[in-house]
């Protein structure tokens, strides 16, 4: 019995003394506050920075191939003004997209799926953000089937759950999380649209919920989420005292434009 007590006394003395696991930093976009988001600049320098995951945004192109942009055309980033869903890749190939960050990143393209997984080192991940439909799955799983990434650094993300649902019946062992932008000019509490999003979770059979950083958001809502069996991240967080709050909630992850800024902050606690 004594030796019992001694070892529940050192096991107490560990638990207590042992420090806290490091927050979970998602690089989004890459560290898009340094370099051209969706970009293979920003995506290394995320991983020099010591990003524990990347997140981009991947439409499918005209010709069937996967291409890391964030919107529907690329008139915002490039001024030439191309529907993804309706080019192939060998034109959006042609585009610019790192003039506009600065003189430094001038000639960077959009790059496909395939360069954006060649970065992805072991033990970390990439949280792939599905901006079109459906009809993406197919080739999203032959592009990662012919890369050295495994199903366990794979997580993906969407605000629809039409790609949840087919992604999770295709590759059941993959992390899909749904993707949900609470109204951050209502001040009410978000709680309130909790019943129907974990209604939505569920049916289209999502591992959790990555949210937009509502100020509303209190423990008790991660709390019935997660009783729910579901997780909870959260995006985008520039600041470390609002990351700090969300992880003490109970928030599994953190995107932010600064992955190694963010760490840093972080680590002085």
């Amino acid at each position: 019995m004594k030796t019992i007590t001694c070892s529940l006394s050192a096991l107490l003395l560990i638990s207590l003394t042992a420090p806290a696991a490091a927050p979970f930093i998602v690089a989004h976009r890459g560290a898009s506050g340094e370099a051209p988001e969706n970009t293979l600049p920003a995506f290394e320098r995320a991983w020099k920075q010591g990003a524990d995951a990347i997140e981009g945004d991947f439409h499918l192109t005209a010709d069937g191939k996967i291409v890391c942009f964030h919107d529907k055309d690329t008139g915002k980033i490039t001024g030439k003004k191309r529907v993804i869903a309706r080019s192939t890749f060998s034109d959006l190939s042609r585009l610019d997209v790192g003039t506009w960050k600065g003189a430094r990143f001038t000639g960077t393209r959009i790059p496909l799926l395939s360069q954006v997984l060649a970065t992805v080192s072991p033990g970390k991940k990439i949280y792939i953000e599905i901006k079109c439909g459906p009809e993406i799955v197919p080739p999203l799983l032959a592009e990662i089937a012919k890369s050295r990434v495994t199903d366990g650094q794979v997580v993906i993300i969407s605000f629809n759950e039409k790609v949840i649902a087919a992604v999770k019946r295709a590759r059941p062992q993959w992390t899909a999380n749904w993707l949900y932008g609470f109204n951050t000019k209502d001040t009410n509490d978000p709680g309130k649209e909790l019943p129907r999003l974990l209604e939505i979770l569920r049916d289209c059979g999502a591992d959790g919920l990555g949210s937009n950083a509502h100020p509303g958001l209190q423990k008790n809502h991660l709390a019935s989420l997660s009783a729910a069996g579901f997780q909870h991240h959260v995006w985008t967080v520039n600041d470390a005292s609002d990351a700090r709050r969300f992880l003490e909630l109970g928030s599994r992850s953190v995107t932010t434009d600064y992955p190694g800024r963010l760490r840093e902050e972080l680590s002085r606690d």
